[in-house]
């Protein structure tokens, strides 16, 4: 299920003034890891371990796409130093280092276009979706990428593909790496509501097979928190892509359009398998009150018979229990046995009606 973030550091942000760089996250003891690629269609070069002096603000008219991806916003000195070379707004950089922050895109005149959004990962041991805050800062020729520190870097395959060869991404500029940093965390999306709708069916088999219990109803309410967790990080997605496409920045060339066309079409996909597993969800809960409220009525219906049964019994039972001495079948020697042919008789006759009348 998706796990819900409360830092105690949250608390801190209270009160203090706009810009100010409070980082609000897990407390994490590693330094911030800084990489440094740049890259054109011939040729590429990746410092894994870069400097905050090597990663300057590159000059107008270089042959480079510039790409500063750092691992690591829980030092605010870092962050507060990068947009300090970067001439980046106070606001942008608080929104780095929130983690709480929502999916959003804000462009500041024309020359950065920032954009915020969450990486979903599927914790296999823990059985819960891991949230992490990834902001996205497009500049003129560049791109700063920062991602919660974690063992694997979310963005590996993009630098695979530099690596690779001269492909689209070595032939286009920045904003074609904003939309691959963009595809990759989308393209995980898919495997969440996979592994989401992998649980549904089996819940699902579960119901139809009349195995389902109490367990079965708690997976489906955990369900139902995931599904509506991830649509509130999925769905902002649909008009941030939509004011990419809408206003027009002169960092976002004509050749990108279709790309950013075909990531916003992938993400409607997602909305869309999203609502219609809650959907599915809503008649799988109807299905269970249903079997339930079935099997509730067939215990009710056995009691029901089994009271019928029983009630002229009982008054037979109660009429030679009240024990009066002017009672002549009290000394009737075959008087016992007669009285249980009767109620026996009377069972018997009891189950053929009702096996008749289809009660039974």
């Amino acid at each position: 299920m998706a796990r819900r973030r409360h830092y105690p550091s949250a608390e801190k942000t209270l009160g203090t003034s706009p810009g100010t760089l409070t980082y609000v996250g897990e407390e994490i003891k590693h330094e911030t890891k800084i990489k440094r690629i740049e890259y054109n269609e011939a040729e590429y070069h990746i410092d894994e371990s870069s400097k905050l002096s090597a990663c300057r603000l590159p000059k107008s008219g270089t042959p480079y796409v510039n790409w500063i991806d750092v691992d690591g916003i829980h030092e605010p000195n870092v962050v507060a130093a990068l947009g300090q070379q970067y001439r980046l707004h106070p606001l942008l950089l608080e929104d780095v280092v929130n983690t709480l922050q929502k999916p959003k895109i804000d462009l500041y005149d024309d020359t950065v276009v920032y954009v915020t959004l969450k990486m979903l990962h599927h914790s296999r041991q823990r059985q819960l979706i891991d949230v992490e805050h990834v902001s996205l800062v497009l500049g003129r020729n560049y791109l700063i990428s920062f991602q919660e520190e974690r063992t694997s870097d979310i963005f590996a395959p993009v630098i695979d593909r530099i690596k690779a060869s001269s492909g689209k991404t070595r032939r286009n500029g920045a904003d074609y790496l904003l939309y691959a940093l963009m595809d990759v965390i989308v393209d995980h999306y898919f495997l969440i509501t996979e592994r989401v709708g992998d649980k549904i069916d089996e819940v699902e088999e579960e119901i139809v097979k009349e195995r389902a219990n109490q367990q079965t109803l708690a997976t489906l309410y955990a369900l139902k928190r995931e599904l509506a967790f991830i649509r509130r990080t999925v769905s902002p997605l649909r008009d941030m892509i939509s004011t990419l496409l809408r206003e027009e920045s002169d960092l976002i060339q004509p050749t990108t359009l279709p790309y950013l066309r075909d990531l916003a079409d992938h993400v409607n996909q997602v909305v869309e398998t999203l609502e219609s597993y809650r959907e599915l969800i809503a008649g799988l809960m109807d299905v269970y009150y249903s079997i339930v409220s079935n099997r509730m009525n067939s215990v009710m219906k056995t009691l029901t018979i089994v009271s019928a049964i029983f009630i002229p019994l009982t008054f037979i039972a109660g009429i030679y229990g009240m024990n009066f001495d002017n009672m002549p079948e009290l000394h009737s020697r075959t008087g016992y046995f007669w009285v249980l042919v009767a109620m026996t008789g009377i069972a018997i006759g009891e189950v053929i009606y009702f096996k008749r009348r289809g009660w039974m």
